[in-house]
């Protein structure tokens, strides 16, 4: 470790300006209330740094902001003379961009993630450009500034603290040591956020021991993926999953419904013009559009293949929801020949393929997914641990049993544990199933499952909560337990507190008149407005749960797949999303659009 003698014999590079803190704050934004630490003030006399952050200063989202690698926010002077042109202002205060460190020199086109850096009697080392958010533009009242802080290649940069100490303003800065492969944080910035991913530099990029555990994530899933991918891989893992076989909808016929249970009916699907269908991989769900009414726009609903992948059919299995008006429809009215809009497969929710043991747990219809993979590992004459663990109430709601019971006896290494919670008195353990109850986190956990296994959950939130606690409590590894919900998926408005479920909805106010708008996890059809900004602000306006963190292109938090229709963009993305996807932070339909979502 370099010593105070250390700093004092290396060259000057900088002057600290400014040390500016502050503790998060509730602020008013859009008729709601928002938790941030991005206000901060300059602050006289020396001030103590530690490892997490400068005494007196918080972060008010540690999921985005915060920890060892983000203890300190630089920003320079030069990049704040930068701004007062392109925004013509004249009104900027030190700590103004969130920064807690305000300096003169340190460029972010010359400074070098791992560089090392002597402030008075504390020693630090760069480890990331700064990620920008929403709540740097709301501070400075500029909403479209995360775009442009990556843009203008001005995005500043975080410090780790490697030795606590005292700091002031008026100290000088001196490098007490360069990182390694001298790449800028301009560069790494660039390098995750806009077009190209040069792998060479990517490489580099994850020779640097200094570089953040997120962005070495980042990088890691750029250098992961095959170079025929679209989209930004570090920032969205849908550019990792195949595109689309076909854009928009496609008719398909009804060939056969199978009655599974008296609430589960199948429907096996083939191509209307007698084409082969595209195989889709195991897990993938397709989006049905269905004319509930003449006169009015069709509605969406997505559905898991059940099926075999690769079979010239699909295959998907729909239970009749109480109250569920798609579901009761297509119970009701669908007969084989009837003539069916179906979007491409899609979804991550897929079978890995490698050698690991694989657990398979579902409830109810959430079975669907699973046993596309189930029927994928017999078809791959699989030697893998398999276990098929699933929950249902009784066998009369209970789909798949005979079709399950004979797969799992093609395979060498197969398991079944399935419960009953309320079973029928013709039941019986043993033969129709395993155990009396839920299948719950003590179930699972009392089975003493391999702790190296991929797992794939899917049913109910409750019962998907239990899974991953139980496969916590194993030592499961998270990146290899997959998830797939039941319609929406869950929010993230990262500094907004969470407010009361609320089913979607039309936005308040006039009808649009605008390009229909059709939000198909969540079966909400409504017209666009030319009064929202983005397609981001109408979901908003419906209760809709999104995704997103920057709102202006950036992060791709918000990415999700557009099923069917074509969209305008303001502003232009920095990167592109991946084909068949898009940023609806800042996009607007050009005509009928079906998101997933």
């Amino acid at each position: 470790m370099n010593d105070v003698a250390d700093v004092g014999n290396s060259p000057c590079v900088g002057r600290l300006v400014a040390v500016n803190v502050g503790l998060p704050r509730d602020v008013d934004w859009r008729g709601r209330r928002v938790h941030t630490g991005v206000w901060k003030r300059a602050v006289d006399g020396p001030q103590m740094v530690r490892q997490l952050n400068i005494d007196g200063d918080g972060q008010g989202d540690l999921e985005g902001h915060g920890g060892p690698h983000r203890a300190v926010l630089v920003y320079q002077l030069d990049s704040y003379e930068h701004w007062r042109r392109e925004f013509r202002r004249d009104d900027f205060d030190y700590g103004q961009f969130g920064e807690n460190f305000t300096v003169e020199g340190l460029p972010d086109d010359e400074v070098c993630i791992g560089d090392q850096y002597g402030i008075g009697g504390a020693l630090f080392e760069v480890s990331q450009p700064r990620v920008t958010c929403y709540r740097v533009g709301l501070r400075l009242g500029e909403p479209q500034l995360p775009s442009l802080l990556v843009a203008h290649r001005r995005p500043g940069f975080y410090l780790r603290v490697l030795r606590e100490g005292l700091v002031a303003a008026g100290d000088p800065i001196v490098r007490v040591k360069p990182g390694p492969e001298r790449m800028t944080v301009a560069d790494v910035d660039a390098l995750l956020y806009l077009p190209g991913h040069d792998r060479d530099a990517v490489a580099r990029a994850l020779r640097i021991p200094a570089l953040s555990p997120g962005w070495q994530g980042s990088f890691e899933a750029l250098l992961r993926t095959g170079h025929d991918a679209t989209g930004n891989a570090g920032l969205s893992d849908t550019a990792g999953a195949p595109s689309p076989a076909w854009s928009g909808f496609r008719p398909m016929r009804v060939v056969a419904v199978v009655r599974e249970t008296g609430t589960v009916d199948s429907l096996r699907l083939a191509a209307a013009d007698g084409q082969a269908l595209p195989p889709a991989l195991p897990g993938q769900f397709v989006t049905l559009r269905v004319p509930l009414a003449d006169g009015e726009p069709a509605t969406s609903r997505s559905y898991s293949l059940s099926g075999l992948p690769g079979s010239p059919e699909y295959r998907v299995s729909i239970k009749r929801e109480p109250g569920g008006v798609v579901s009761t429809f297509v119970h009701t009215t669908f007969r084989a020949g009837v003539v069916v809009e179906v979007a491409a497969p899609r979804g991550r929710f897929t079978l890995d393929t490698g050698d690991a043991p694989v657990l398979l747990l579902s409830a109810g219809i959430g079975a669907t997914p699973v046993l596309s993979m189930l029927y994928a590992l017999v078809a791959a004459r699989s030697t893998r641990e398999v276990w098929w663990m699933h929950g249902a109430r009784n066998s009369s709601e209970h789909p798949f049993a005979a079709e399950v019971r004979a797969l799992l006896g093609q395979l060498p290494n197969a398991r079944a544990w399935i419960c009953y919670s309320a079973p029928l008195p013709t039941d019986r353990i043993g033969r129709d199933y395993t155990d009396h109850g839920r299948l719950s986190a003590e179930v699972l956990h009392a089975l003493v499952l391999p702790p190296d296994a991929h797992a794939y959950i899917c049913g109910p939130q409750v019962f998907m909560t239990d899974a991953l606690a139980a496969l916590d409590r194993l030592g499961v590894d998270a990146a290899r337990v997959h998830t797939e919900v039941f319609g929406a998926g869950p929010a993230l408005t990262p500094g907004i507190a969470a407010g009361p479920m609320t089913s979607p909805h039309p936005p308040r106010g006039d009808s649009g008149q605008g390009p229909g708008v059709t939000f198909a996890r969540s079966g909400l059809t409504v017209r666009w407005r030319e009064d929202f900004v983005s397609l981001l602000e109408l979901a908003e306006a419906c209760d809709v749960p999104t995704r997103w963190s920057c709102r202006t292109g950036v992060c791709h938090t918000c990415e999700s797949g557009l099923l069917a229709g074509k969209v305008s963009y303001e502003p232009p993305p920095v990167d592109v999303p991946a084909d068949g996807h898009l940023l609806i932070c800042c996009a607007a339909p050009e005509v009928d659009v079906v998101i997933d979502l």
